[in-house]
């Protein structure tokens, strides 16, 4: 099984479809889902975060975005204090971010659910990449 970070997929998994409105907030919808990861993501790129499960404001130094969600649960942001394409590499930084904390996610569920679908995790492997190779053996019932 080999699992490459999401954020390999690059924009694919940012739908950067940005607009400047007239008052100077740039708007960037994008497709991550989970409100924990979101936050988390917002973290590691250096932004100050604070959360409800309809709302997460962050603040950069320069610079600050507020995402809310639509009704089909996708966040959009909405960014102020700079421009759309400044706007545009912030979110696909938390994406690259959001990738990396899914993947983890991803490998401890796959760790924690071996043993009980009889496999069993003989190699792990990282590459340059940060594409994982995981290795598993399924166990044989002893009679």
């Amino acid at each position: 099984m080999l699992l490459v970070p999401l954020a390999m997929a690059g924009a694919a998994a940012v739908k950067a479809v940005a607009d400047r409105r007239a008052d100077g907030v740039c708007h960037v919808a994008t497709r991550m889902r989970d409100v924990t990861l979101l936050a988390g993501a917002l973290r590691d790129t250096g932004a100050a975060v604070d959360t409800d499960q309809e709302r997460i404001t962050a603040g950069w130094a320069d610079f600050s975005a507020v995402f809310s969600r639509d009704a089909e649960g996708i966040w959009s942001a909405h960014f102020d204090g700079t421009d759309q394409q400044r706007a545009i590499e912030k979110v696909s930084e938390v994406d690259t971010a959001y990738g990396r904390l899914v993947q983890q996610a991803v490998l401890e569920r796959l760790r924690e659910q071996a043993p009980a679908a009889g496999l069993r995790l003989t190699s792990e492997t990282v590459d340059d990449t940060d594409a994982v190779r995981m290795v598993f053996e399924v166990e044989r019932e002893r009679s």
